[in-house]
């Protein structure tokens, strides 16, 4: 894989959470999801933040206050939308791979390169996905391709202490022994592929 493949799965991954969204009417947006604590509204919420975050991140702006909750207004479907479009945009930007991305939110003052802080963005939104269709009782598939760069990006995620400090971005493995490649991933980042027996 190239890392300009990276930027083309991402978009992959974002673009089948935009096409979830677009299942979602105002009844659903109290329905709970896999990620605790939040509902599909928070999910959406979440989700269009960090698609903020990340591509102010992707133009060298480290300042905190991008990676604040937003409000996703009347039409949080349209909002998240539009938030998923400005995150591409950003991507697709000439020499973005060789950037250096500043994540304060990942922990204050941290920067990575480009390649990684997209795998980063990429593996949320393979995850994101799968939470926003468990939610709302539909289905998400990825290509195989995809999801064997997923797996490699999950299997990378620390593990230890760190996934249970409050506001981890990924809860401790899970054991899942059979199931499909995006059931192991959801379970290495933390999710339950049963989710919600």
């Amino acid at each position: 894989m190239t890392k300009a493949d990276l930027v083309a799965l991402d978009a992959q991954a974002v673009r089948a959470s935009v096409d979830l969204a677009a299942l979602v009417r105002q009844a659903d947006l109290s329905r709970p999801t896999p990620c605790l604590g939040w509902t599909v509204y928070g999910l959406l919420a979440h989700m269009a933040t960090q698609h903020y975050g990340f591509a102010a991140a992707s133009r060298g702006d480290g300042d905190l206050a991008r990676w604040k909750s937003r409000s996703l207004g009347d039409d949080p479907v349209a909002s998240y939308r539009a938030s998923a479009e400005h995150v591409l945009e950003a991507f697709a930007a000439d020499g973005v791979l060789e950037r250096t991305f500043p994540l304060p939110e990942f922990s204050s003052g941290s920067a990575f390169p480009g390649a990684q802080a997209i795998s980063f963005h990429f593996i949320d939104y393979v995850v994101h996905s799968w939470d926003l269709a468990k939610a709302l009782g539909a289905d998400v598939e990825f290509p195989a391709d995809l999801l064997d760069v997923a797996l490699a990006v999950a299997k990378a995620v620390p593990g230890g202490a760190g996934r249970l400090a409050p506001g981890a971005a990924f809860a401790p493995a899970l054991p899942w022994p059979d199931g499909s490649r995006l059931d192991e991933i959801v379970a290495i980042l933390g999710r339950s592929p049963n989710w919600p027996a």
